[in-house]
């Protein structure tokens, strides 16, 4: 397996990942796709950005490393034909970490707000109405929200996303991580060979 090759692989798979927890997470301010009148009345984990930020904006910098490893000149550095690949290498696993944070961030948040529960209107207050995620087992629960429409399997479905979503770039960024350190030790098999050896 070349680890370059193996590292593209793993940023264009980044790529539509992090679009789309950053629709998710913008998704979320509109409460059962409807405009509120009062930011206060949004879920407080919306607003720590875990899809915009966590698993969007910060992803976006592994996996554009990562697609371009395979691209890098990893010859004539040093003398050494393989060193310039091997660093390049090097320093996918420092953004695969910066990527595990970032996931790491998003599926805490998303944890955290399923078993909390939207914030939504249940007679003349807005609150949260859920405790403990007991809302996710008893769907008649629901009913104690009463606007905005829907807000329950709003939330659920898209911080649900975002829990899926975040979970598969961790384990990505992680695989880059051990492919990572093979490209360090071994280089690239299709520049310059395995541990050294010209192909």
């Amino acid at each position: 397996m070349c680890t370059g090759g193996c590292a593209k692989c793993l940023g264009s798979t980044l790529i539509p990942l992090a679009v789309l927890c950053t629709l998710a997470n913008i998704l979320l301010f509109f409460p059962g796709g409807k405009v509120v009148e009062d930011r206060t009345y949004i879920t407080d984990e919306v607003w720590c950005f875990g899809g915009l930020l966590g698993s969007g904006v910060l992803m976006i910098f592994p996996a554009l490393v990562f697609l371009g490893l395979q691209n890098n000149d990893c010859c004539g550095c040093c003398g050494n034909r393989s060193c310039g690949k091997r660093f390049a290498m090097f320093s996918s696993i420092i953004f695969a970490a910066i990527g595990v944070l970032g996931a790491g961030y998003c599926f805490i948040l998303s944890a955290v707000a399923l078993n909390k529960g939207p914030k939504c209107k249940t007679g003349e207050n807005w609150s949260y109405p859920f405790k403990a995620g007991d809302y996710l087992a008893d769907h008649t629960l629901w009913e104690r929200c009463t606007s905005p429409d829907n807000i329950v399997p709003w939330h659920l479905t898209l911080f649900s996303l975002l829990l899926v979503m975040s979970g598969i770039q961790a384990v990505l960024c992680g695989i880059q991580v051990v492919n990572g350190l093979f490209g360090t030790i071994c280089g690239d098999c299709k520049c310059c060979g395995c541990c050294g050896v010209s192909s």
